[in-house]
């Protein structure tokens, strides 16, 4: 792909593309089985206490807006709209780093979003946890089988119901125990490690600006690119803070329940909200997964059309998918997901601080100044109207 086909790319998109699909697709990529469920809430921010949570969560918004705004622009620019070629561009042979952290990553999330689904379905139905974890597993595999139509218009419907729902959770939250949260901030309580938290946490979710490459190609200025990624921090955040503030009610016992929505759901006493928030969670959990499944196929695609093969099929993309969730789902049942929060995570923060975001921070906006042109024939080229 030339540099002008790589700019051409968004001609015809939608103002709703070239701006707030970025946001909602990272949206859904980050939100995940700990955010969703209230648990990464309860491990990387409560710790530091009702304010110091609050510092460390616009900390790591205030990080993702910065790092999806400078991740958009180099990916715009090199014409990389897959996670490969895009540090391909960034790291040369260095690529393979971020390849093998990936996909360690992609086995992590996987299996939390399996072990979460698996928890709700026993918490709400009285289901095995493999029940819950098996239908989720079924419903990724057949979003990414259809592509980037089938994905983005998940991000799309998901986001509606995301944001409305948490909105009135709120609502009703503060109309059940308001003022038990006001009191709750007014109490001195630690806020060590807030800087920390908010470090940590961005680590390992700002990834997501690489996994939803695919959808910038509706950019069409290096503009679009920057505000799409400014846009991106707070659209991330904002569900997270204000389940973040209605969970205060409820600190610091809050911080030892595996599922903190659903402890607090049964505080509220509302049966029919209660299948709604975990609708919502299951909702959330789908287009995540898929975001991140999604991610995988996209970058196999690439690599096929690159060496003059065919675009990978339906059935691939499925074959594929299948794969990966049935493995990660295994480590779901066998873990559980406080442990694989608690463990995995910190770990893989540090991982991809050291291999994306330090580079991109330091050579990516050094090129971006100095000009970076996109190769004669980039592997992403074909990514538009693969399904």
């Amino acid at each position: 792909m030339s540099a002008g086909a790589a700019r051409a790319t968004g001609a015809g998109s939608s103002w709703f593309q070239r701006f707030l699909l970025p946001g909602f697709a990272f949206k859904a990529v980050v939100i995940g089985g700990g955010y969703a469920t209230g648990r990464e809430l309860a491990e990387f921010f409560l710790p530091s206490g009702p304010w110091g949570g609050l510092a460390a969560m616009l900390l790591a918004m205030l990080l993702w807006s910065v790092i999806c705004a400078t991740t958009f622009a180099f990916a715009r620019a090199a014409g990389a709209f897959d996670y490969r070629s895009f540090f391909e561009r960034l790291l040369g042979r260095g690529w393979v780093l971020f390849e093998v952290g990936y996909v360690l990553l992609v086995t992590l999330v996987l299996a939390v979003f399996g072990a979460a689904a698996g928890e709700i379905g026993a918490a709400i139905f009285g289901l095995p946890q493999l029940a819950g974890t098996a239908i989720l597993a079924a419903s990724i595999a057949l979003f990414v089988t259809f592509g980037n139509e089938s994905v983005e218009g998940l991000f799309k419907y998901v986001s509606f119901l995301l944001y409305g729902v948490y909105a009135l959770f709120m609502v009703l939250a503060l109309g059940s125990f308001g003022d038990v949260i006001a009191a709750r901030f007014a109490i001195p309580a630690p806020s060590d490690g807030w800087v920390l938290g908010g470090l940590t946490y961005t680590g390992y979710n700002v990834i997501g600006a690489v996994v939803i490459l695919p959808v910038i190609r509706h950019l069409t200025s290096q503009r679009d690119a920057i505000v799409a990624g400014l846009i991106a921090g707070p659209l991330a955040m904002a569900p997270a803070i204000l389940f973040f503030v209605a969970m205060i009610a409820f600190y610091p016992g809050i911080m030892d329940e595996t599922l903190p929505s659903d402890f607090m759901l049964r505080q509220l006493g509302m049966p029919l909200f209660h299948l709604l928030f975990q609708f919502m969670i299951f909702a959330a959990l789908l287009e995540s997964g898929a975001g991140s499944v999604h991610a995988i196929n996209e970058r196999v695609d690439a690599a096929r059309r690159a060496r003059g093969r065919t675009p990978l099929g339906k059935r691939a993309r499925g074959a594929i998918a299948a794969a990966l969730l049935v493995g990660c789902m295994f480590l779901a049942d066998r873990f559980g997901l406080v442990t694989l929060i608690a463990s995995g995570y910190r770990v893989l923060s540090w991982v991809f601080l050291a291999v994306y975001v330090g580079p991109l921070l330091t050579i990516g906006i050094f090129r971006l100044v100095r000009g970076i042109r996109a190769p004669a024939e980039a592997p992403s080229a074909a990514i538009e109207g693969n399904i």
